[in-house]
């Protein structure tokens, strides 16, 4: 075990306008589970070296859900934070309700009843007596928003978790949950990266009105910010097949972007990488890209991202051939 202060490298950041300090850099573990749900994830023993290797560079936050790899995501990141760190205090542990976790109606969503079920469920799964951040995976139509917050509320005032923040919504949904709220969310995990740009409309705007730190996911567009991908490859990203959402997020005409992207890290001499998740990091509201990783490099690349410098003009470049996309707030 080792103290998540022995060898820091990144930088630490208040998550929105909480006193909840997290590295700037989270490790996303839905990469980690049960490789026979998810050809690409990793069993608990491939995964403890990255673990291991973000503890070392002073990585403090853990994002996971109760669906990723039907649990067994959230039992590894449980076993696997226990193994590395020293106490419980140390790391930031984050998960998520409202998928289908069972063949029953309530079974999914958000309803008071699903809620209390699902933070029990989480806890056991992952080992622990709270979380730090308890987070609706996504909006829920079927239920009042007011049973949801209450329901939250009750599960911070039990203990169970310290915070509560919320992904993948609308900005009208995200502020009528927000309006209603006795505990208000702090965090917003959406989709936002070099190629999808859309939450810059509203979301963001919103979150840094309301002191909302924003963590977003696929920040390197599932691997299609990383360089490795051409037009002529035929797949945009190498879970399309394996994947409910496939390419559906993405077009070839995001390689405008890409090509971009691979000019400014080239004249940098820097990975497209750690350039895409630099930009990430100098955006307004922006508090820690949720990085997956299955390989060690990724990981390294995204630690060493922290310290980039963009200027204003390589921002400028890198956003350039930016194009609209259909928005994807509801996924």
């Amino acid at each position: 075990m080792i103290s998540a202060r022995q060898n820091a490298r990144v930088d630490y950041v208040r998550l929105g306008q909480t006193g909840l300090k997290v590295s700037r850099i989270c490790l996303g573990m839905m990469s980690y589970g049960d490789p026979a749900v998810r050809p690409w994830a990793l069993d608990e023993a491939a995964a403890e070296p990255f673990v291991s290797r973000a503890a070392e560079a002073g990585i403090n936050f853990f994002d996971t859900a109760d669906v990723y790899s039907n649990g067994a995501s959230e039992e590894v990141t449980g076993r696997l934070l226990a193994k590395v760190f020293t106490r419980r205090e140390e790391y930031v542990l984050a998960t998520k309700v409202h998928g289908v976790v069972g063949p029953g109606p309530n079974d999914r969503g958000l309803s008071r009843k699903h809620i209390l079920d699902g933070i029990d469920a989480s806890l056991r799964r992952l080992g622990v007596e709270y979380v730090d951040l308890y987070q609706i995976h996504r909006f829920d139509p079927e239920t009042p928003i007011e049973e949801t917050m209450e329901a939250l509320h009750d599960v911070v005032r039990a203990g169970k978790a310290r915070y509560i923040g919320a992904s993948s919504m609308y900005a009208w949904q995200f502020a009528k949950a927000q309006r209603v709220a006795q505990t208000p969310f702090v965090s917003m995990q959406n989709h936002y990266n070099l190629a999808y740009r859309e939450e810059e409309r509203e979301m963001i705007p919103q979150c840094i009105d309301m002191g909302v730190g924003v963590i977003p996911w696929s920040p390197l567009a599932r691997g299609l910010l990383t360089g490795s991908r051409t037009r002529e490859g035929g797949k945009l990203t190498r879970r399309a097949e394996t994947d409910q959402f496939g390419d559906s997020l993405y077009s070839f005409d995001d390689f405008d972007v890409v090509d971009r992207l691979n000019e400014v890290a080239g004249q940098r001499g820097l990975p497209p990488a750690q350039v895409a998740l630099a930009w990430l990091l100098h955006k307004p509201g922006v508090s820690a890209p949720i990085v997956g990783a299955t390989k060690l490099r990724h990981l390294d690349d995204a630690v060493a991202s922290v310290d980039v410098r963009l200027s204003t003009e390589d921002i400028a470049r890198l956003e350039e051939p930016y194009r609209p996309h259909a928005v994807s707030g509801h996924q």
